[in-house]
């Protein structure tokens, strides 16, 4: 199982801590080092030249090894803190208080006791220590004359070995254990008080992780799982980026399912379409098959008339069924979203013109009137040309259909605000009703549609409705049973 978040910050807050306490501990304590070898070297600086000031064999510059070696010795035992050496000119150590093997070093820099006899008051000043090969200590110094010859120096380690084993142990046992009792609790309540915050800050993502695994379970269908809590709330202290996450996750998840919901009810429409246009196609199909089988059967019997009635009766099916076949494609390609607008300025007088003198015969064959209103317009218009034609030969088209002889087919234009309107206006049969609010589905024929019925699939009106759509307008339909429709599409005017 992977660490969680809360554990990962946990480990990393405490290595952090564990890492800064150390840090802080040996800062502190190089910190205090340093406070006390400046005081102790302070406190002993005269030290050295009080020595030799004072014993008669320093102060007349007599070299004696073995009485030298009798006084460190005693000063030794006075202070156990210190360890004397006497170095000639060079640096050299002559004599010292210390057993022989317990000297590691036979000579001593010098540059250190130059500067501090030069500079007493730039303290702490390390010098080497005898006892080790690099370790260095605080010291005093002072210079011992002949006459006007140097014969050599008094050198004293403060602190010495003695000195460095008692206070070690009895730091250890006081101000150290203090010092750490007091860090390492402040530690301790500082990391919990942390740690209890990530818990805090990290409890909306262990939340949404979970919220997130049982969405994921229930195959994301929303009603089986309550996520309601990540509702945005209005608390201005908990819209925090967690919340703000959860609440776009909850959003995500409304969105799926309403797609989801979509889908399936686009599924259900495509199924319903698939079984009327099965039917639609078989029509057509079943006659074309009759008549050419007749054909087929009876070739010899028919007359000359006859056949070519057949064959022609064959034809329209052909006709009809190419017809519903391109509007299916037609459809298709509207719903796949991938048409391009090509928008420009045009007259709209000089379109319409165009379009009813397209259907002029048809409507004559039929017995219908088709007229423009006004006669005459010149008003320009910003859109797709192509599209806004084939949006109102359908319409004319749909139109022609539903009007009986004698009836008016008329295509008004007028003004509304800074808007075209575009009506086709007909005097058929109607709509009923309980029909207007499906008119525009694709799988949708009107119960009381008259006249060649066979040749339509009711397609028409649902290419106009989205290719208006596409257009950003809006297609709107008013119609009463038994005196008429009204089909009105409205446009942009040209700037």
């Amino acid at each position: 199982m992977k660490n969680s978040l809360y554990l990962r910050l946990a480990i990393t807050v405490t290595l952090t801590f564990v890492l800064l306490g150390y840090v802080f501990y040996w800062w502190s304590n190089s910190l205090a080092q340093h406070s006390q070898f400046q005081a102790e070297q302070r406190l002993h600086i005269e030290l050295a030249e009080h020595l030799a000031q004072d014993n008669p064999l320093l102060q007349d510059g007599v070299y004696d090894k073995p009485a030298l070696e009798n006084l460190f010795h005693t000063l030794m035992l006075l202070g156990p803190a210190f360890e004397f050496y006497f170095l000639d000119p060079k640096g050299n150590i002559l004599t010292y208080s210390a057993k022989p093997e317990k000297i590691k070093r036979k000579r001593v820099d010098l540059i250190p006791i130059n500067q501090i006899i030069a500079t007493p008051e730039q303290v702490p000043v390390f010098g080497d220590d005898p006892r080790h090969n690099t370790r260095t200590k605080i010291f005093s110094a002072a210079p011992v004359y002949q006459g006007e010859t140097l014969q050599g120096y008094l050198y004293v380690i403060i602190g010495g070995e003695i000195y460095d084993s008692i206070y070690s142990a009895a730091k250890a046992d006081q101000q150290l254990l203090r010092n750490i009792a007091w860090l390492g609790g402040s530690f301790v309540l500082l990391l919990l008080l942390l740690l209890a915050l990530f818990r805090n800050f990290t409890s909306p993502i262990r939340l949404l992780v979970k919220d997130i695994n049982a969405i994921r379970a229930a195959n994301f269908d929303q009603s089986k799982v309550d996520i309601n809590h990540w509702k945005k709330k209005t608390n201005i202290s908990e819209s925090n980026e967690v919340v703000q996450l959860g609440d776009n996750f909850y959003a995500m998840i409304e969105q799926i399912n309403k797609q989801f919901q979509q889908l399936k009810h686009n599924d259900k429409i495509r199924r319903e379409l698939l079984a009327h246009l099965s039917h639609d196609l078989r029509t057509p199909l079943s006659a074309m098959k009759g008549y050419v089988e007749t054909l087929s059967i009876k070739n010899d019997e028919l007359t000359a008339n006859e056949r070519q009635q057949y064959i022609n009766t064959a034809l329209r099916n052909v006709e009809q069924l190419k017809l519903l076949i391109d509007q299916i494609f037609e459809l298709a390609h509207l719903e796949d979203g991938q048409v391009s607008v090509n928008n420009e300025t045009f007259n709209i007088g000089e379109l319409l013109h165009d379009i009813v003198a397209k259907f002029t015969i048809t409507a004559q064959q039929k017995s219908v009137k088709l007229q423009l209103s006004p006669q005459y317009c010149e008003r320009m218009v910003f859109s797709d040309i192509a599209k806004l034609e084939r949006i109102l030969t359908n319409l004319i088209e749909n139109a022609l259909r539903h009007t009986a002889q004698n009836g008016e087919i008329t295509v008004q234009i007028t003004k509304v605000n800074e808007k075209l309107k575009v009506s086709v206006v007909d005097t058929g049969s109607g709509i009923h009703q309980k029909d207007l609010a499906y008119i525009f589905d694709a799988r949708y024929r009107a119960s009381n549609a008259i006249g060649e019925k066979n040749k339509h699939a009711g397609l028409g009106l649902a290419i106009s409705k989205r290719l208006s759509q596409i257009l950003n307008s809006e297609l709107s339909v008013y119609s009463e049973l038994g005196k008429g429709s009204e089909f009105s599409l409205t446009l942009s005017a040209a700037q």
